[in-house]
């Protein structure tokens, strides 16, 4: 017992120092920008939230009205505490996020589940994307947990409600609404109607309440790709952002697009393949292609690899076929290491096709091989039990 208490104290201070020197890097950028735009949309001359520019930066507010809405509450807290509040959401969804989606596994390990959880926790805390969206004050975890929810336990059980989560996910940051496109895949025709009223609704009740702001939002803001930064720059890990760094300017676009046919044809491919029981195989892959065909996939963003990753480590663990866990664990020791950076600014090492793109190429290799269909990847409906 006190060995473990040990280990498990001594990950926990790796992991703290871990993110204190990213928070030492990212100083909660992010949550700066959405406080000072939300300041300046109640307390300024009558602008629009989308009117507020971070001072010396192309940064501006990008979410839909609708989020603003939800992050209206920041027009009268003190930024410490939107810090706070955003820190211990990510830290607390982090870890229902892996009991989630790694319950089983651990229950599976043969350790004391206190210690195998925490463990887990230290890893997912540590992993980069996730230590980003903490030290950046982002929002990726709990959109994460909006819709990883609702497929567990809505979806996934035939809920009347099921849908919510994902509608309202969609409607505070539109590359959720892949999953409604899941939905359809899969033929869950109500669930898919849910979320897209849901989504709908929230965005009509922004509309109703900010309807000079919505109207800029959908002819404007949605569109200006500067307000979230430059394409090119190495922490966008998208296809887009693959070929922004490509010498091929004149015909980028358009090779955009027919990557993105191809990655979407390929994910329909295997969504239709596997069970239509294996939720988790369905959030895992509609994840990761969320990831590679949005426009823009800050590093943070790549939280929505977790449960592919996950996924892999519990089949690699719980067969004799190891590759899905050489797969995971190779891309989590990559990603967390913060190696692709070197690639950032000249004068750049060789090879800066493969290092400044490494997020990509192990998005690619997830959607490709992440095992669907397994034996325990069915969510069972038994109240004491996630998923087996």
């Amino acid at each position: 017992m006190k060995r473990k208490i040990l280990i498990l104290s001594l990950l926990g201070l790796i992991t703290l120092v871990i993110n204190y020197l990213a928070e030492i890097r990212n100083e909660y950028f992010d949550s700066k920008v959405y406080y000072g735009a939300i300041q300046y949309w109640f307390h300024g001359d009558g602008g629009m939230v989308y009117d507020w520019l971070r001072p010396d930066t192309p940064y501006g507010f990008t979410y839909p009205p609708f989020a603003g809405l939800v992050m209206s509450p920041m027009a009268i807290l003190p930024f410490g505490a939107v810090v706070v509040i955003a820190v211990i959401a990510t830290i607390l969804t982090t870890a229902l996020l892996i009991w989630w989606f790694a319950g089983p596994l651990i229950k599976r390990m043969g350790w004391p589940t206190w210690f195998a959880f925490g463990v887990a926790c230290c890893i997912a805390l540590s992993f980069e994307p996730v230590r980003e969206t903490i030290t950046f004050g982002q929002v990726n975890t709990l959109l994460l947990t909006l819709v990883a929810g609702d497929l567990l336990f809505g979806v996934a059980r035939g809920r009347r409600w099921a849908g919510i989560g994902i509608g309202l996910a969609t409607a505070v940051k539109l590359t959720p609404g892949l999953f409604i496109v899941y939905l359809l895949i899969t033929r869950r025709w109500r669930a898919a109607g849910v979320s897209a009223a849901t989504a709908a609704g929230a965005t009509l009740l922004a509309g109703a309440v900010f309807p000079d702001e919505t109207r800029e939002f959908w002819t404007s803001a949605l569109w200006d790709t500067n307000r979230v930064g430059v394409l090119s720059f190495l922490s966008n890990q998208s296809e887009r952002g693959f070929l922004a760094r490509l010498p091929i300017d004149r015909v980028e676009s358009k090779v955009w697009l027919a990557c993105v046919l191809v990655t979407l044809g390929f994910w329909i491919f295997r969504v239709r393949r596997m069970p239509v029981d294996d939720i988790v195989g369905g959030l895992a892959l509609t994840g990761v292609t969320g990831c590679l065909v949005s426009p823009v996939t800050w590093i943070h963003h790549c939280v929505w690899l977790i449960p592919a990753l996950v996924r892999c480590v519990d089949v690699g663990l719980s067969r004799r076929e190891r590759r899905p866990l050489y797969l995971a664990g190779s891309a989590y020791v990559i990603m967390t290491s913060r190696l692709t950076w070197l690639w950032e600014k000249p004068p750049r090492p060789p090879l800066e096709i493969i290092g400044a793109n490494l997020y990509v190429y192990f998005s690619l290799a997830l959607l490709i091989w992440t095992p669907v269909g397994t034996p325990r990847s069915s969510v069972v409906h038994e109240p004491d039990k996630i998923l087996t």
